[in-house]
């Protein structure tokens, strides 16, 4: 820390993800928790971590066919294996390990999330987050888009001498420019670590902190980490001191909250009851785009 430093970031509290298979597929739920006691992070609402595992040959890969979204925004880091994504607004990709994809289901689309047909056939390992983004009312039903992103096309940062790299999804992380430019002001970066390797940022106490350890272990703000858990933190303090005492994986983000009512039921997150009626109407009616052609 410089002559300028600034008070910690304080913590409230370490949440351990929920182990809840889908399918085969080991998943572990960071947010909200079975017990509601991580409900949210505004804007962030929620966190699934599917894998590590490893996939025999002649498997059915991921289990997330065609299904509806809208009023909000799902961010997936391939970590291990690969994603095929298709969409009712014509969108499609396969992204392989290291890679990003960011979608914008807004007004409302169908797609599915599944295996390619090389991982299928051939198997091997398989890691993702997959995190929700609420949209705040005024944007809720903005056109749907889609991003998909390969490991290359996303900038990395390198601090310490290389032994902390962050591989910059969205925001501007220490004067770099992320790969996707958030519509809602939402900063995330995955950060990996070597032993001892460390940062520390200056984050504005009127944004919320998403903080959570894929792999290792790491100290933030002089307390412990570990895989598997979401760290809680009041908006007291600016500053975030992370130092790993393991080979670590981290995903951060921060961002403003909305401060608005939500209704999160099933695939639709948005501000009322009401809306959450419409869209389970509008889905029925056909308006999200042709679900068999995604099958």
């Amino acid at each position: 820390m410089n002559q300028t430093a600034t008070k910690e970031r304080k913590i409230k509290a370490v949440h351990k993800a929920v182990y809840e298979p889908i399918a085969d597929l080991i998943t572990f739920r960071a947010m909200p928790t079975e017990d509601f006691s991580m409900n949210q992070v505004d804007p962030f609402i929620l966190l699934n971590h599917h894998g590590y595992q490893e996939y025999k040959p002649k498997n059915a890969g991921l289990p997330f066919g065609p299904h509806p979204h809208r009023g909000f925004e799902t961010v997936t880091f391939i970590l291990e294996g690969d994603l095929t994504h298709k969409d009712s607004s014509g969108s499609s990709s396969i992204i392989k390990a290291g890679g990003i994809q960011w979608m914008t289901a807004g007004s409302g689309l169908i797609h599915a999330e599944i295996s390619s047909e090389e991982f299928k056939t051939n198997g091997g390992p398989l890691e993702m987050l997959q995190l929700w983004i609420n949209l705040p009312a005024r944007q809720k039903m903005v056109k749907p888009k889609y991003t998909g992103l390969q490991k290359e096309q996303i900038p990395v940062l390198s601090l310490e001498e290389g032994k902390v790299t962050a591989q910059l999804t969205s925001g501007n992380w220490w004067g770099m420019e992320g790969a996707i430019q958030s519509m809602t002001g939402v900063h995330l970066a995955l950060f990996s670590f070597q032993p001892k390797g460390s940062f520390t940022i200056d984050i504005q106490e009127d944004q919320n902190i998403l903080f959570y350890v894929i792999k290792g272990e790491v100290l933030v703000n002089s307390s412990p980490a570990m895989a598997h858990q979401i760290i809680e933190f009041s908006n007291e303090g600016q500053s975030l001191q992370v130092e790993a005492t393991a080979d670590s994986i981290v995903l951060v983000g921060y961002a403003k909250p909305f401060g608005e009512p939500f209704v999160a039921y099933g695939p639709f997150v948005m501000n009322t009851k009401e809306e959450i009626i419409q869209a389970y109407m509008d889905y029925e009616e056909g308006k999200f785009g042709n679900e068999q052609a995604l099958m």
